[in-house]
């Protein structure tokens, strides 16, 4: 075992990343006998499942999100640091932060991950991606400007455009997004408008594969799909894009014409992890042993969707359960490093897979039994608000979730910024005049979109 940095005191754990895995391994620690440093690029833990509920204006950024001090608040031998993470220096066992450097006894990272567009960067700023709180509200002020522009539009075509959603990636993201968007114009905004007919947006989920939700069944995939379906999206499966632009989306010889991509089709590791200088996997993921800690290098674990996890001929899949695990685990093993004792391999116990798809929807994988439609949606609910932190987090989401399913409402539908006004269509007193639900050129989904009444 390394000499400690610190003789005369406790061992110095630093942890980078208030994700589920740094969080969890900080709390860990929260009776050993070492000094905690949780260092992170923001002050507080998000709740990244349901990071869609805030792009689909069914949350606010507070009700998934907690101040990581707070969260640690009675841990005395812990300390909250607010830096970015620039590198990590192996050799000289320091973490190089936004404002100086912090030396560490043992180190674990879980910095997480973020958007990969497969080598297209110049799709970002086009089809943003959903990973952070600036991510969501990004994505929440293009859905609600769309609505805004096609009630200012008088060409069909182009209004027809406007109402067209397109979300790449038929992952659980893609698919919850996706759902949620076709409620939003069935429900919703129904009423909100005077000259567009909201229920009549298109949402198409575009899947390179054969199917969407690939780590589920087959018979979990098609529910999703026949739920999906029955919200009025249109799910389209080995369609590899090929092409993004502002007003379109292209995959093989078939073009959508859309004004709001959306993206939740791939994922790569934190840059942090390249500073380590080690061979990485092609999602730039540690490979690590199996007690998580990094080849040569005892003291250094990673943990979360930064840690690649080889278990049973396949890999641990990036899901919050999993970090979790691997953050306890990988804090348990610093504590037996620093006892002198044998550290112990990792093995994810799944728990299940759950994905929700609209109101009151979704499917379930449990190593048992598989559920889908309401019941499905109610493990998702609880086991959701299970996992958020903060008493206040889960008393204001499920009031909120309350509010939604009995009214139809989403609360949280601000626009903000932006120049969302240079994004609008002109108008005329004319177009006012003229221009109502009367409209003999409605939208619709062919064979997809129930009939909808006014």
């Amino acid at each position: 075992m390394p000499e400690p940095s610190h003789a005369a005191e406790s061992p110095h754990v630093v942890i980078v990343g208030g994700g589920f895995a740094g969080l969890y391994a900080a709390r860990t620690l929260k009776k050993a006998p070492v000094r905690v440093t949780l260092l992170d690029k923001e002050n507080y833990h998000l709740f990244q499942p349901l990071l869609y509920q805030v792009a689909a204006a069914a949350l606010n950024p507070s009700d998934i999100a907690y101040p990581l001090r707070a969260a640690l608040r009675k841990q005395k031998n812990a300390t909250v640091l607010l830096g970015r993470a620039e590198s990590i220096d192996l050799a000289k066992r320091c973490v190089h932060e936004s404002n100086g450097r912090i030396p560490y006894d043992f180190l674990n990272v879980a910095t997480g991950a973020s958007h990969s567009y497969f080598g297209h960067k110049e799709w970002a700023p086009l089809a943003p991606g959903l990973k952070t709180v600036s991510d969501a509200l990004d994505i929440r002020r293009r859905i609600l400007l769309a609505y805004e522009a096609a009630e200012r539009e008088s060409d069909p075509a182009l209004r027809k455009e406007w109402l067209t959603f397109v979300v790449v990636g038929g992952g659980p993201t893609g698919v919850e997004l996706a759902g949620a968007l076709a409620e939003i114009g069935r429900k919703t905004l129904s009423r909100d408008f005077r000259r567009i007919d909201p229920t009549s947006v298109r949402v198409v989920l575009l899947e390179g594969q054969d199917r969407i939700l690939g780590t589920y069944t087959p018979e979990m995939s098609a529910a999703a799909v026949r739920q999906l379906k029955r919200l009025g999206a249109d799910v389209i499966v080995s369609a590899m894009v090929t092409q993004i632009d502002d007003m379109q989306v292209a995959f093989g010889e078939e073009i959508i014409r859309s004004r709001t991509i959306l993206w939740a089709a791939g994922v790569q590791a934190s840059p942090l992890a390249r500073s380590l200088k080690i061979d990485l996997d092609r999602a730039g993921r540690v490979p690590v042993e199996e007690d998580l800690s990094i080849k040569g290098h005892p003291d250094v674990f990673v943990a979360g969707d930064l840690a690649r996890i080889e278990q049973d001929g396949g890999l641990v899949p990036g899901v919050a359960p999993a970090a979790i695990q691997a953050g306890t685990h990988a804090a348990r093993n610093v504590l037996r490093r620093v006892s002198n004792r044998e550290t112990r391999p990792f093995r994810y116990r799944d728990k299940g897979s759950l994905a929700t798809i609209g109101r009151a929807s979704a499917v379930a994988e449990f190593p048992r039994f598989n559920v889908t439609g309401f019941p499905a949606w109610m493990a998702w609910l609880i086991v959701h608000v299970y996992f958020l932190i903060g008493f206040r987090n889960r008393l204001w989401v499920i009031f909120g979730w309350a509010w939604s399913y009995l009214t139809f409402q989403r609360g949280a539908r601000l626009i903000t910024g932006g120049n969302r006004y240079k994004e609008l269509p002109a108008i005329t007193a004319e177009d006012i005049d003229r221009r109502d639900f009367s409209d003999p050129e409605p939208i619709r989904i062919s064979g997809a979109q129930p009939d909808v009444k006014r």
